[in-house]
């Protein structure tokens, strides 16, 4: 067998990861990690009555088209 330690990059997308199942993406923490990795996709949060009820992300590489969609 072979025994091998996750890369850096490999741990911090594991805790990314983790932080999205566990709805802790609005923290200044997970800039930082989504920096190191540098990150493309969206991050989505769905906040009621100052609850996170559902986060999640995507990854992937968006035109600016669609950003600007998004913004209007």
């Amino acid at each position: 067998m072979n025994n091998v330690e996750p890369t850096t990059q490999e741990a911090a997308f594991a805790e990314f990861r983790r932080k999205a199942r566990d709805s802790e993406l609005l923290s200044a923490a997970i800039e930082k990690l989504l920096r190191h990795l540098c990150f493309t996709g969206r991050l989505s949060v769905v906040v009621q009555n100052g609850r996170v009820l559902k986060s999640g992300y995507e990854e992937g590489y968006f035109t600016r088209r669609q950003d600007e969609r998004l913004l209007l």
